[in-house]
């Protein structure tokens, strides 16, 4: 299961405007191994598009692209699969939808809320927010790397690390037990994004 799952998870910020879908796309061809595509304030045909344009540039490098929270969006565009939050789909209705081959991410911040998640059929967790972070609002108190070592602990799936992960404090989830990580503002925010994303790599062990 954890070499199905890319260590390194490329988030993209929620409004993905031109400029920030040229980055996503540079990003791709500089080999990040997984885009999660992730749009909010946007409609649903704007969504489909975004989708479908990132999903087009990671086929062509041979890139997984999921879909944040939209089942249906996900359907639609042929992607890769999903991730659902505590909000969203449960991961089993996800799962039932989109098929045994699909990967479904599902967000946790506790061990129940893992174990839940594996029993229904999640690939992957995404685990968080480990450190504080600047590109989502209204989330609960950082757990810090020992928060991610206690949701690691008691499941098998792969877990990957998000919220404010840079790489001055990856390696700190990673020997917690983490997978991977998922980035935002790492790459997005950086002067030179594809640098970022590089340097990410090699510090993680996908390079």
């Amino acid at each position: 299961m954890h070499f199905t799952i890319p260590k390194l998870h490329v988030v993209t910020p929620p409004g993905v405007d031109e400029r920030e879908l040229a980055t996503t796309e540079a990003l791709l061809r500089a080999g990040a191994p997984l885009v999660q595509v992730r749009t909010k304030a946007i409609d649903d045909r704007a969504r489909l598009r975004t989708a479908s344009v990132v999903l087009s540039a990671a086929r062509a490098v041979g890139a997984t692209c999921l879909v944040n929270d939209r089942v249906d969006i996900a359907l639609a565009a042929g992607a890769d699969g999903v991730h659902v939050g505590a909000d969203d789909l449960p991961a089993v209705v996800a799962r039932r939808l989109l098929g045994r081959d699909a990967i479904v991410g599902a967000t946790c911040r506790d061990a129940d809320d893992a174990r839940r998640a594996q029993a229904e059929g999640a690939s992957y967790l995404g685990v968080g927010p480990v450190f504080a972070t600047s590109t989502k609002t209204g989330l609960p108190d950082p757990m810090g790397p020992r928060g991610v070592e206690a949701v690691a602990a008691a499941v098998d799936v792969p877990v990957i690390a998000i919220s404010g992960i840079t790489a001055d404090n990856a390696a700190a989830v990673l020997e917690a037990g983490a997978w991977g990580v998922a980035v935002v503002g790492a790459v997005y925010g950086a002067v030179d994004p594809v640098a970022s994303l590089r340097q990410l790599m090699e510090l993680i062990g996908c390079a």
